[in-house]
């Protein structure tokens, strides 16, 4: 009996090995999105996503709930980046991940491709970029100018 479930066992093992994910992983196609810059938003695009109020927009920030708590930007929601790939998105939605720097917002952009969400950006150089611009005439005199504690 012990001998057959292992030969089961065994047998599906090497059966999921080769049939592969679930979720098509096209190396190719994101390498290109990657060299085209297709992946990312800068500070400014993003900017004027949201005064247009872009229909689906949605904002995810993967920063700590502390780093979240203090400044965010806005419309922003707090997901830990363990907690993306099971956080429900809508296909018609454009996701725009957002994190210290770009660095974990950019492996989150990877995460959410090999999900199969196509319509998913990361904020380039992320909340530092974000403040930088608000120093700009046009975006600051929009959102504030100054971080605030609601990110506004």
């Amino acid at each position: 009996m012990r001998r057959a479930l292992a030969i089961v066992a065994a047998t599906g093992g090497v059966l999921a090995l080769l049939a592969g994910s679930p979720y098509p992983l096209d190396v190719q196609r994101l390498a290109t999105a990657v060299a085209r810059e297709d992946d990312h938003v800068t500070a400014v695009e993003l900017a004027a996503w949201l005064r247009g109020r872009k229909p689906g927009l949605r904002i995810i920030d993967l920063r700590t709930p502390a780093e979240f708590n203090d400044f965010h930007l806005p419309r922003a929601e707090n997901v830990a980046i363990d907690a993306l790939p099971s956080t429900p998105f809508r296909s018609d939605e454009t996701i725009v991940l957002v994190s210290a720097a770009g660095g974990h917002a950019a492996q989150g952009w990877v995460f959410l491709q090999a999900l199969g969400h196509r319509n998913v950006y990361f904020l380039r150089g992320g909340v530092q970029e974000w403040t930088e611009a608000l120093k700009q005439p046009a975006i600051g005199r929009y959102f504030g100018g100054a971080r605030r504690r609601d990110g506004c």
